[in-house]
């Protein structure tokens, strides 16, 4: 997709993740945040002909670190962290995985509960907004935190697989100031372990 760039379709209903993330949240998160990202955007493309007919990862990985283009950057690169969010969920998702991510969970972390526990610890530890990953480097899976709207894409190498959003809008309606608690309950019920197998390659 290329300018213009549109609000992506929820693959699920605003209900659906409830009680972990609410309707109520859904459409402020959703329906206004991450819209507001996208219409951004699209003021940015219909102004600078050198963003059109790029896809909206090429549109982040040329504006990362360039001073004169930060407003593009933290608007794309919002727009794609926040798509990727939406589709690292799902209902009855989370708990442990089967498969090819489970092994490599167990080679990269020892067990399941190392891994929730540091992917738990990097989404409570992002002072301030931001974004907890699940990532591939080379044969081994690793968890990065950005703050902000940095995303892994930019780094050479690295595959997100999963993310979580630390945002304050992303939980504050539902869990107030209990971001751990918001972060576990994600982890345990609402991971999309498919999107994940299907990220690995």
């Amino acid at each position: 997709m290329t300018a213009p760039f549109s609000l992506m379709k929820l693959p699920y209903t605003d209900d659906a993740l409830s009680p972990v993330i609410n309707a109520g949240t859904i459409g402020f998160h959703y329906g206004k945040h991450h819209n507001t990202y996208v219409v951004n955007l699209n003021k940015f493309a219909a102004d600078d002909a050198s963003l059109q007919g790029k896809s909206l990862e090429q549109i982040v990985k040329d504006a990362a670190g360039k001073a004169d283009k930060v407003g593009v950057f933290n608007n794309a690169a919002q727009v794609w962290n926040h798509d990727f969010y939406w589709l690292s969920l799902k209902a009855n998702g989370g708990g442990k995985p089967s498969g090819k991510i489970a092994d490599l969970i167990k080679d990269s972390f020892g067990d399941y509960d190392k891994f929730k526990a540091d992917f738990a610890a990097a989404a409570v530890g992002q002072f301030g907004s931001g974004w907890a990953w699940l990532c591939k480097e080379g044969g081994k899976l690793t968890i990065r935190k950005t703050p902000n709207a940095e995303t892994p894409i930019t780094v050479a190498g690295v595959t997100p697989l999963l993310t979580i959003d630390v945002w304050e809008h992303a939980y504050y309606l539902d869990w107030q100031n209990r971001r751990p608690d918001y972060a576990n309950a994600v982890i345990d019920k609402l991971l999309n372990w498919d999107f994940a197998e299907k990220n690995l390659g």
